[in-house]
């Protein structure tokens, strides 16, 4: 079976710098590592990422690889290849070593475990809040109804009463197991199934919380929403998240807002656009229209020989002194009187038309020749 690309199993460009390769080598090694993934292929994947950057993250071997592919690190070539699968990186031998190095020097120390025994924030939750138009633009105070993790009442967050030293790890929290594959002695870390990584158990568990020292409980919180909001906009509530592990604190809420559209306004950012409708004749001879705004009506002048389309703004008048755009929409009454009729067809031999219309009756009675 062919070799995926390298590139595309760190999920980098080409010309990714060092710091790029190795920053996308730790997420994905966090991952799909044996002791935190359970995808069925995480230890295929692993291996491939490892295999990755082995070469992408050496200068040297990068090179060869741009130059030469996969075919440069064949057997006979110095480096991958052959039953086992690995030939070494052109010259490196495989036995002995222990892949807990490379974490150790990669993430700080202790891959695989030994951090679950500490105190860890929650995860961060998100939560779409729909807003009216108005309370987007003006403000207000919105009621979350939302679950949230907290301390047991009944044991002060501890799962229980009597306090013991886990038996099983002896109080780390986490269990060291060893293994010897093709690569050498692996050591990996767990996390202690009976303690749930505390490194304590109690003799009385406590029924309310059924050991985990956190209940469930259904609040309502009241959040401020400040003026000016749009669509996407995300608002951070502090300790409102997934309980924390281990007595680590609660994770964050992200509230993102979804602002329903307005029958009449359209928003664009801070500014806000009306389409106001008028007719012919206010659009012939001018007119004078009260627009109403988002903070009260006001009287605008509208300009004799008006079209369909012309705008005009109204400075201040938008969101967060935004401006305010009239967008003019002049309306052709479908059904007329007699009368009017009979005006419209006394205009018809007034000259009223302009130099443009004139132009095109030129260009239609040139081209029906």
């Amino acid at each position: 079976m062919d070799k995926r690309d390298y590139y595309e199993v760190l999920g980098v460009s080409k010309d990714a710098s060092d710091a790029e390769i190795k920053s996308a080598f730790r997420k994905l090694a966090k991952k799909y590592h044996p002791d935190v993934c359970k995808e069925a292929d995480a230890e295929q994947k692993f291996k491939e990422i490892q295999e990755a950057y082995e070469v992408l993250g050496d200068e040297n071997k990068r090179k060869q690889y741009d130059q030469f592919g996969h075919a440069a690190f064949e057997q006979g070539a110095g480096g991958y290849g052959g039953a086992g699968g690995f030939g070494g990186f052109g010259g490196f031998d495989a036995s002995g070593f222990d892949f807990g190095d490379i974490f150790d020097n990669i993430f700080g120390g202790g891959f695989g475990g030994s951090s679950r025994s500490t105190a860890q924030q929650g995860s961060d939750r998100l939560m779409r809040v729909r807003l009216t138009f108005e309370e987007a633009v003006f403000g207000c105070e919105k009621e979350i109804k939302l679950e949230v993790n907290e301390e047991c009442d009944e044991c002060d967050g501890h799962g229980g009463t009597g306090e013991e030293t886990c038996s099983e790890c002896h109080g780390s929290g986490t269990i060291t197991s060893e293994q010897r594959t093709l690569f050498g002695t692996f050591m990996s870390k767990t996390t202690c199934k009976k303690c749930g990584g505390k490194g304590k158990t109690y003799k009385n568990r406590c029924s309310n919380c059924k050991g985990s020292g956190r209940i469930i409980k259904n609040k309502v919180i009241t959040v401020n929403v400040p003026e000016g909001v749009d669509t996407g906009n995300r608002l951070r509530i502090s300790g409102k998240g997934e309980a924390g592990i281990n007595g680590g604190p609660n994770g964050d809420l992200y509230l993102e807002f979804v602002v329903e559209k307005h029958e009449y306004y359209n928003r664009d950012g801070d500014d806000i656009y009306l389409k106001v409708p008028i007719n012919i004749t206010e659009a012939v001879l001018g007119t004078k229209k009260e627009i109403p705004t988002l903070f009260g009506n006001v009287v605008l002048t509208i300009p004799e020989g008006t079209n369909t389309g012309d705008k005009q703004r109204i400075k201040g008048k938008g969101i967060n002194k935004g401006d305010m755009y009239i967008i003019m929409d002049v309306r052709i009454p479908k059904k007329i009187s007699r009368d009017q009729k009979k005006l419209f067809e006394e205009l018809e031999d007034t000259e009223l038309d302009d130099t443009v219309i004139r132009d095109f009756d030129k260009f239609t009675e040139k081209n029906d020749r």
